[in-house]
Formats: structure tokens, sequence, C-alpha cells
């Protein structure tokens, strides 16, 4: 009796002792982590939609995008993403510029080369991107009351270097984007405008898996002098739901001033079955590798042309 009652026990322990490794070749046992998740199994092409209100230098949009996973391996992924915006015209007597109001509609194009792995253990995930922004800009009347002629519309482009670091509690993004091509110009009568280079850095905490709270520090350059200096930015971004993002930005600097902007992301595919995504989902690590990179906006600043309204004005003062 002994013996029998022995021999099953031991047959038990055997039992329990294989049920890890039998779990982690069907992916059927969620405790296992991150370590159990397949990227060739996750990391699929995605098409996203995204809508955000103007914030500073950036305007009211609506566009559609594209994440490309261009090659998958045990611990990485190099990628494509592009997406394309609609612009739309400012708020009725808010300018996004600071006086000249943006009218509608054109359409930005951006796109991103990248690069994103894993570490070891797969507690930090890596990546580093590069691309090119381009923002074609109808402009408007003025806000400040000023009456303006020769409204034009101008072509501002930018290239843009980003770095990343993200695990499950913290995540870091550095970003400069660079103007290229013509970064100033005349925008009517008496305004001209300049796109800016911005050099920041963002550091976020993860309240949750799905709530993620950020602040950061740039730095601003162009339109002639007149933008240049620091800033600083918040951001609060919940995912309501798997592909599901809004997010609340809010920024200070002496150029722009304080600015409140909103967004909301959904992104469609990726993890082929329910239950990957919501794994997926638990696991900011795993999540950043398909997400759409960041800072990816032409920023433009208008100011005075002083020459031009010296001479059709006379008094630098009736502006303001």
């Amino acid at each position: 009796m002994l013996r029998r009652l022995s021999l099953g026990l031991l047959a038990s322990a055997i039992s329990l002792a294989s049920l890890p490794a039998i779990a982690q070749e069907d992916g059927s046992v969620d405790d296992l982590g991150v370590m159990s998740i397949s990227l060739r199994g996750v990391v699929k092409p995605t098409i996203g939609f995204q809508v955000a209100l103007q914030g500073a230098g950036t305007p009211n949009q609506a566009g559609i995008g594209g994440f490309l996973p261009l090659s998958v391996g045990e611990n990485s992924v190099f990628f494509a993403d592009v997406l394309a915006n609609v612009n739309f015209a400012d708020y009725g007597n808010d300018s996004s510029l600071i006086n000249t109001e943006v009218a509608g509609t054109t359409i930005s194009t951006s796109s991103r080369l990248g690069y994103r792995w894993l570490n070891g253990d797969r507690s930090w995930m890596f990546g580093l991107n590069a691309g090119y922004d381009s923002r074609p800009m109808a402009t408007g009347d003025a806000d400040t009351g000023v009456s303006v002629t020769d409204k034009s519309s101008v072509f501002f482009q930018q290239v843009a270097v980003n770095a990343e670091a993200v695990s499950d509690s913290w995540n870091f993004n550095a970003y400069a984007l660079v103007p290229v091509g013509e970064k100033e110009a005349q925008l009517n009568s008496v305004f001209q405008g300049g796109s800016l280079n911005t050099y920041g850095l963002d550091v976020g905490y993860f309240i949750t898996p799905e709530l993620n709270a950020s602040v950061g520090y740039y730095y601003q350059q162009g339109d002639l002098g007149s933008a240049d200096g620091s800033g600083v930015f918040g951001r609060l971004a919940y995912e309501i739901s798997s592909g599901l993002t809004a997010g609340v930005n809010i920024s200070y600097d002496e150029a722009f001033e304080t600015r409140v902007s909103a967004d909301l992301k959904v992104q469609f595919g990726g993890a082929a079955t329910t239950a990957q995504r919501k794994k997926v989902q638990q696991h900011p690590v795993i999540n950043a590798l398909t997400s759409t990179p960041s800072s990816r906006d032409v920023r433009v600043h208008d100011s005075p042309d002083l020459t031009h309204w010296r001479s059709e004005q006379g008094f630098l003062t009736n502006l303001y």
C-alpha cells in the first residue's frame, strides 16, 4: 500500500513538473509571461486611424497610417511605418502658429524606417527610427485683427531621428526634428513663418499597462530666432481597448505659451487571436514593438515681417 502511494505521488510530481514545458510549446498558459510570446505570432502588419487637435505649431488633423514589419526575428523587428494626414483649418480666431490662422485643407505625409529589439530577459525594448515628414500649409486671416493680403500656400519638410526605450514600468523617447529645404516663407503681407528645429526628451511611467503618464523637455529653434527657447511637455494616454488609445497633451514655451490638445488613435491588425492581443496589451515591452513612432509633425511658428509691416503700415504697435 505504502509503495503504491509513493509511486503515485512520484508520478504526479513528474506530471506537474512537465506542465510548464508542455504549456510553453502550445502557448496555452498565461502565467508563463513575456518569454512565452512568439514575436512572429504577434508582430504583424497593422493599419491605423488617428485624429489630433491643434497644438503648438501643429494643425487639426485626421488620417490613416500603416505599420509593416519587414523582418521579424526571435527578439527583434525591422519595420516601416507610413502615414498621411488631412490638415484642417485652425479653430476660429485661434492660430496654431501664433498670428496667422491655418486654412484647410492640405495633406501631410510621414515615413519611418526603424529597428526595435528586446534585451535577453525581455525586460526592455530598445529602438531607433528615422524618416522624412512633409507639410503643405494654406494660410488664412490673422487672428490679431490685422488686415492681411497676399495669403500664400507654403511647403515645409523635415528629417527626423528618434531613439526609444520601454520597460513594463518606464518609457523614454528622445527625438530630433530638423527642417530641410525652404525653412522660412512669407505667409502674407504682414507675417512670415518658419519650420522649427525641435530637440526633445520625454520620460513616461506606466501607472497601469494601459495608462501612461509622461513629461518632457524640448528646445526649439527657428523662424529667424523669434521662436528660440526651451519648453516643457506633458501627456496622459490611456489604451481603452487593444488598439484604441486616447491622449491629452499640454505644453508650454515662451513662443507658443500654454497649448492643450487631444488625440485618438485606433489600430487594426496585429496579433491573430483575441487571447494574443490581450496578452500583448498586458506587456508594454511587447506592445511597443508595433507602436507607431511619435514626434512626426512639422512644427511651424510665425512672426511679423518688420520690413513689410513698416513699409505698409508704419506702426508696429497696431499689431497688438
